[in-house]
């Protein structure tokens, strides 16, 4: 991935009105950029250094609603039409087992918990936990970018980004906006959205410093320039691009042109992430209108997760990833069946996943960097004639690990058909609560002057998740 800086350094009067430096399309070190912004983060820091804690979420958004027969809630022991098309597997906790797709994930599931009693209260197609009514219509990540800042001061890491198949493979389809906004902010303000890596999203440009470095030197000199010429700025914004400028290279060659570059990274890890081989393009059938984005998923899954977890240990605090809608298996014209769409879609979110705990594990960030697995609803108990299931608001799948919480739990019940929970309810609001309780000290948080009410009240609707303390 590449990284540009704009030859547009300016000296005297004429620097007001043009950028100071430029990393892809997002102009972060514009006047008012990224000066502003680590002004920003570190002022709130060093106000409230308890708010934020040392942890990252990587938030894995399952776009379609999966099903929670198939997934985490296999129903083995229920009514014959309610069980899971593709059956059962055995997990590492005893007594407990998810659909047979998810052979990795069963063998890893003491390392993480599911809950299977979350409701998401409708079976609409959006985007919702993400960005929904209990964010505020923001992106979960925006919320946590509004208390912490959207850069990080020490590193110059963006606090919020979104990752999308693009982000490592130029050549597939956009993510489909039809059914909402990942990138939207709502009224925080626009600059608080999720910085977007990768074609069709403000950050177009790929993160590779192709600055030669002589020419860099010389970036510097000029910088040394314009600091003699000091006497000629007279706006606090240029004074601060003044005390940020050696930051602002430290950020584009110690920070983000190596967080976003996965040419970096041992090819041993790429290899165990990849998920390209599991299916093969050319083996989805094209009867289903979803084939591409069936491809898409499958070539880009492993990677996505890969770049997640180098941007959370970087120091990014929130990142969504995800693919293009595949989980909607209807077994329509547009999708496949149940059985069928596991194989596209199951397969390489097991194999992902699995990578990212193995490699969360191995690098000793359990506690530092919590995954949540879910979509925007669930799925009908009983199969359709064709073989699908269709949309469900009564229960859906949901995973949580890191973060510091416990591991290996089973939270709530569902009912014998799979349709409702039959004890402990969970709700957006308590992942919205719980997620944030892991990024911040709440407590502290109510402390911050110049909050929007309605963000407090946001943090304050929820309840954590019991039984993951």
């Amino acid at each position: 991935m590449r990284l540009t800086i704009e030859d547009t350094v300016r000296i005297g009067r004429r620097l007001a009105r043009r950028p100071f430096l430029s990393i892809g399309g997002l102009g972060l070190a514009a006047v008012g950029g990224l000066p502003a912004a680590l002004a920003t983060a570190s002022a709130r820091a060093a106000e409230h250094p308890a708010a934020l804690r040392d942890r990252s979420v990587i938030f894995v958004f399952m776009h379609g609603g999966p099903a929670q027969h198939e997934t985490f809630d296999p129903k083995g022991d229920g009514p014959a039409h309610a069980r899971s098309a593709t059956g059962e597997i055995s997990t590492s906790l005893p007594g407990v087992s998810f659909g047979a797709t998810f052979e990795q994930l069963a063998k890893r599931a003491h390392l993480f918990n599911i809950v299977r009693s979350f409701v998401t209260g409708d079976g609409n197609h959006d985007i919702k936990p993400v960005v929904g009514s209990a964010t505020l219509k923001a992106n979960m990540g925006s919320l946590y970018a509004r208390v912490a800042g959207t850069m990080r001061p020490d590193t110059g890491m963006p606090t919020n980004v979104a990752l999308f198949p693009q982000a490592v493979e130029p050549a597939t389809q956009p993510v489909v906006k039809q059914f909402g906004d990942f990138e939207s902010a709502g009224d925080l303000g626009a600059g608080y959205a999720p910085l977007v890596p990768g074609g069709g999203g403000a950050f177009q440009q790929d993160m590779r410093l192709k600055l030669p470095q002589d020419r860099l030197h010389d970036r510097r000199s000029l910088l040394t320039a314009i600091d003699r010429g000091r006497r000629w700025l007279e706006t606090p914004a240029l004074q601060d691009v003044m005390a940020t400028q050696g930051l602002a290279f430290d950020v584009l060659l110690k920070g983000a042109s190596e967080a976003f570059d996965l040419t970096r990274e041992d090819p041993r890890t790429i290899a165990r992430y990849d998920t390209s081989g599991l299916v093969h393009p050319d083996r989805i059938s094209k009867k289903w209108k979803n084939h591409k984005n069936y491809a898409d998923h499958g070539q880009t899954l492993g990677k996505l997760l890969l770049l997640a977890r180098r941007l959370c240990e970087r120091g990014v605090g929130f990142v969504t990833v995800t693919t293009s809608f595949v989980w909607d298996m209807h077994a329509d014209v547009n999708n496949a069946t149940m059985t069928e769409g596991m194989g596209y879609v199951g397969r390489p979110f097991d194999h992902a996943l699995a990578a990212l705990v193995d490699d969360l594990e191995a690098r000793g960030l359990r506690d530092k960097v919590m995954v949540v697995c879910c979509g925007e609803m669930g799925r009908t108990p009983m199969i359709n004639k064709n073989g699908g299931r269709d949309h469900w608001g009564g229960l859906a799948p949901l995973l949580l690990y890191g973060g510091g919480l416990s591991a290996g739990r089973v939270i709530g019940r569902s009912t014998r058909d799979g349709s409702q929970p039959a004890s402990n309810p969970v709700l957006i609001p308590d992942i919205v609560a719980t997620i944030m309780g892991s990024l911040l000290d709440l407590a502290e948080v109510r402390l911050f002057d110049g909050l929007p009410k309605q963000l407090q009240d946001v943090f304050a609707t929820g309840r954590p998740i019991p039984g993951l303390a």
